[in-house]
Order: C-alpha cells, then structure tokens, then sequence
C-alpha cells in the first residue's frame, strides 16, 4: 500500500470515531439532565479516576496506554463542559454574590492610599475619583486593606503592576488573605525625577531616597552615580517628603514631578528612570461584592492539586468558553512549600453566561477559588 492507501484507511477509523463521539455526547447530555433532577455533582472524581485506569489498561503497550489515557481525559473534560453549559441554560448555576450597579462614588465617598500627599497613588486616586473626593493616606498596603475591611474608607487605591519592574506581590498576597474586592483599575505613567531642596545638586549628593522598585526602575542612571548611597523607603512620596523635611544638600529623592511640587523641591533632573514608557496600574478595592454593569475584566485566584495536567485542564475552561485569559501569575503558599495559588485575569462580565460556565467549571476542578472583582 502506499501513502493515499493509509490516509483513506485512516479517514474511515476517524469517521467511526467522530460517530462515536458524537453518541457518546449525546448520552452525556442525558446524563446531565438526570444529574439535575437528582442534585448530583457534575464532577465525580473517583468514577472518572477508574474509568481511565480502565480504558487504559485495555490498550497493549505503555505508549498507547499513555495515548487512549490522554484521549479519554480530553473527551470526559470535553462532557464536563458540555454539561455546565447545559446547567447554565437551564439557570441552575448557583448565583454569583456579586451586584452589579451603576456607579461606584458619590459625594460621600471616602478614599485612602498607601504612602503620602505627592505619590502616584494620590495621582491615580485624582484621576479615577476626581481631585474634590474626601481621602486620606495610610502607611502600609495592608493598613488600606484595613481601612477599608473596617470601614473607615470606602475605597482603597493601590498599585498592583509596573510595566518595568513586574508585579506588586505583597498586593496579590493581601488579596488572596482580606475579603476585598478589586472594583476599578488607573493606570498611571511613570516619569521619575531626581529632585532635592534648591542648593542641591548631582555634585552635593551623598545619599538618594526612593522607593525600591523606582531605584531598581532608575538603575541605569544611578551606575553612574555608583558613589551614591541608596536607601529605600515604602513610598517615593514619603523620600521627597523627607528630604524636603532634612533640608540638606547631601540628600536627594526619586519621585514625581507632583511630589516636588507638592514639598517645594527643586527637579535636579527629569526622567531618570530608563523606560519612557513605564506606566503603574493600579486597582481599586472595596469590602463590598459589587461591580459596575459595564466591567470588561475578571480576577480571580484559585489553587490547583498536583497531579498532572492540573493546569492544562484548568486553562481549558477559558478555551471553551471562548474567554480571552490575559494575565497569569503564581505566588508560593505561606506553609505549604512548593505549592502555588494561581491569579488570573481575564476579559468578561459576571453576568454574561460563558463566564458563568467557566466559573462553576473552575470552582468544581480548582481548590478555594475566589472572585477577586469584575471592574
């Protein structure tokens, strides 16, 4: 036989197989309505478990029992989806807690930041809240996350990524720990400034001040300066405000040009740091479980077991719900060494069916999965 005498061969075992597949399909749906009228799981782990260690022990050889194992989880995974889609349609999907409305601020809103007056954080605060909202700054993230747990705030802006230097992680941390909810995003563009009180220049300079990730984002400029001793602080506002309060011309800050004018500091030189176009975004927290009927964007964060193929099934929902994923990180779990809980982002809206299917999916395949806002 020759090569066009496999291929037909081959086209005749795929059309028997697509057949099969698609009564196979068939009789998952009826499953499905069954499991709706009884209250039984979509999922069941252990009949699953078995019926692969079966199927794969009905093929010879290791390779093919690989094969025919690997197959038959994509087809039951393929049923499981086809299933919750069924349960969304049928409105039997549990309702996600989460309300949308309107409007997020009004005249009584209150607002706190992490750092100082003159910060980016108060500027992305402006920009998304405008500049007459009652506000106030706090020191530590997590005393933003408390405000707002407390009640003392309605809202909290902080960052969460910087185009240069990556991810926030104590900020992705505190989300997984406090039950708050990310409900907006700004982001904000990045210019540093070398700045000091009026005197001061690069040739007076001793000691520069700044947060750690705008040294690291300002590292090309300060090679220059190798003579330079850098010190970081929890915010570039609280280096521009103490520098301001020092008065000596030893010591300058790697701030905005907002912070400079905001402590009557002197803009020794602009854009220090090495990319021209580092931005921030930051996101916008509250305690409530709302979100405006218009968001674009879901987070979430969920842990997944270590078994093969954990992650590879999970990104699946995304797959076949046509949900465009957009962002993925890990961070380690405090106490369980060498496990991870996932953060995702993705584009959708909590009210929109797909996302529904591809969250009752995630929530019954991924351990302690949270919604972490639709904004």
């Amino acid at each position: 036989m020759d090569l066009s005498d496999y291929r037909k061969q081959l086209d005749e075992i795929d059309e028997k197989i697509t057949d099969l597949i698609v009564r196979r399909m068939s009789i998952s749906e009826d499953i499905a309505k069954d499991k709706m009228k009884t209250g039984k799981r979509i999922l069941d782990r252990a009949r699953e478990q078995e019926k692969l260690r079966m199927v794969s022990a009905g093929a010879e050889g290791e390779f093919n029992q690989r094969a025919v194992r690997e197959i038959f989880e994509q087809i039951m995974s393929i049923s499981r989806k086809r299933q919750y889609q069924l349960y969304t349609d049928a409105g039997l999907l549990t309702n996600l807690p989460f309300i949308p409305v309107e409007k997020l601020a009004d005249e009584n809103t209150r607002v706190c930041y992490q750092g100082a007056e003159g910060s980016y954080s108060e500027a992305a605060m402006k920009k998304f809240f405008g500049k007459d909202v009652k506000n106030f700054c706090v020191e530590t993230f997590r005393d933003a996350m408390t405000a707002i747990e407390e009640g003392s705030a309605d809202y909290a802006v902080l960052p969460i990524e910087n185009s240069t230097a990556g991810i926030v992680s104590q900020i992705y941390d505190l989300l997984s720990e406090f039950e708050n909810y990310i409900v907006g995003e700004e982001t904000i563009p990045i210019r540093h400034c070398l700045m000091g009180i009026p005197g001061t220049s690069e040739e007076t300079i001793r000691t520069v001040y700044s947060h750690a990730q705008s040294l690291m984002q300002s590292e090309q400029f300060l090679r220059n300066h190798a003579a330079w001793q850098q010190i970081s602080l929890a915010n570039n506002a609280f280096a521009a405000q103490k520098v301001a309060r020092d008065r000596d011309v030893t010591k300058a800050a790697i701030a905005s040009e907002y912070a400079a004018e905001k402590y009557g500091l002197q803009i020794i030189r602009s854009g220090v740091n090495q990319s021209s176009s580092n931005s921030t975004r930051f996101i916008i927290i509250a305690n409530r479980k709302i979100y405006l009927k218009d968001a674009k964007k879901i987070s979430l964060c969920l842990e997944l077991r270590h078994e093969r193929g954990s992650l590879y099934h999970l990104l699946s929902h995304f797959i076949y719900n046509d949900l465009n994923m957009t962002k993925i990180e890990s961070r380690p779990m405090e106490g369980r060494d060498w496990e991870y809980r996932f953060f995702i982002d993705f584009d959708g809206n909590l009210a929109d069916s797909a996302v529904r299917n591809a969250l009752r999916g995630l929530r019954d395949e991924a351990g302690n999965l949270k919604i972490l806002g639709n904004y």
